[in-house]
């Protein structure tokens, strides 16, 4: 397992933004390049939606829309997402034509047009399945769940170690996986069914639950999240000891594979690469209970806000993208195939004067 280091900063090459600055370790442009992808990521505390592309003269391009509480996002197809903010869920559809490019270079400009009111569930993570309909997880009410045309949500299954879907937050239920479009994984801090029982368990409690079966399936865990289904294995961040690695379901047993050397958030795949979000603490102390602030002290490391591009082939960490001077944390991470340069309006007055009309075939 490979870390990274303070020491690699001196590696990363910087494009100055005007309130922060991003560094990307060497060959992270030429990968988005050879790749032929952009990437999107939420800071939560931030209030952002990062889009990471490539500008005309192949230069690191960053685009930062500013939405409230960023938390899950998912792409439906290259044209749309969807993004979970403090009471809502976002669909942000691409306003260009096809083949259509900005001056910019932009070949992506993403536009709110359609939200859920959900109410305050803190929802973690989000996805469409197989059927369309736009699931997730309502952290808050201890359940995986769907939008409703007439309520807040629609419940659709609560882990068994939970009595009743009920708020407040018991278990810290957080991330799920789908099997080709079905929901089969899940992802929580613990089994308590108490008042913010997981509080007590974020070193060891965290468990993974087989949906299908109704059936915890790992336990021990140190604060998981973001599992998901790749190449017919699960994968997972266990983000209390700075983790991504694989699941042994039969083993009932975490696999590690890197160290990220930050709290790790936020999963995505491409091809034979992971690309897994990384945060710094929120607070002087988060870290101190947690293997991750024993081992990121012990190796004298400073955790990276960020991403990481990891070589599934190798095990290793290829690629890194560090954000400086950005409030907040990473919470997750996707991949735009076929797009070099996403831009995205932000849900403020921009946003007003940006219109867009859908002319009849006839016309």
């Amino acid at each position: 397992m490979i870390p990274i280091s303070a020491s690699l900063a001196e590696n990363f090459s910087l494009v100055e933004l005007t309130n922060y600055q991003v560094s990307v370790t060497p060959y992270f442009t030429q990968w988005l390049a050879e790749q032929q992808v952009s990437l999107a990521l939420t800071n939560t505390l931030g209030h952002s939606l990062f889009l990471i592309g490539l500008k005309p003269n192949g230069e690191l391009s960053v685009c930062e829309s500013k939405f409230d509480r960023c938390m899950g996002l998912t792409v439906a197809n290259s044209n749309t997402l969807y993004m979970v903010t403090r009471f809502q869920i976002w669909r942000l559809e691409n306003a260009l034509a096809p083949g259509q490019v900005l001056e910019s270079g932009a070949d992506r400009l993403y536009l709110p047009q359609m939200g859920y009111t959900t109410g305050v569930l803190n929802i973690h993570d989000v996805a469409v399945d197989r059927e369309g309909s736009i699931v997730f997880v309502a952290t808050r009410f201890n359940c995986l769940a769907k939008v409703s045309q007439t309520k807040n949500f629609e419940p659709l299954w609560h882990p068994p170690f939970i009595s009743r879907i009920v708020a407040p937050d018991h278990c810290h239920l957080n991330g799920f996986a789908l099997r080709q479009g079905k929901l089969a994984y899940a992802s929580s801090f613990s089994q308590t069914d108490t008042h913010e029982g997981w509080r007590q368990c974020q070193r060891d409690g965290g468990t993974i639950t087989d949906i299908e079966t109704n059936e915890v399936v790992v336990t021990g865990l140190s604060m998981p999240h973001s599992p998901r289904i790749y190449q017919n294995q699960l994968w997972l961040a266990q983000s209390g000891t700075g983790e991504f690695g694989r699941i042994d379901i039969q083993g009932g047993k975490f696999e590690p594979m890197i160290f990220g050397a930050g709290f790790l958030r936020g999963l995505a795949f491409w091809g034979n690469f992971a690309i897994v979000g990384s945060s710094k603490p929120r607070h002087s102390d988060f870290f101190n209970d947690l293997v991750l602030g024993e081992r990121l002290a012990s190796q004298s490391l400073e955790p990276l806000r960020g991403l990481h591009i990891i070589d599934l082939k190798a095990g290793e960490i290829a690629h890194s993208l560090s954000l400086e001077g950005v409030q907040g944390e990473i919470y997750d991470v996707v991949v735009l195939p076929g797009v070099r340069r996403p831009m995205a309006l932000s849900n403020t007055d921009d946003l007003q004067k940006y219109v867009t009309v859908g002319y009849p075939c006839s016309w």
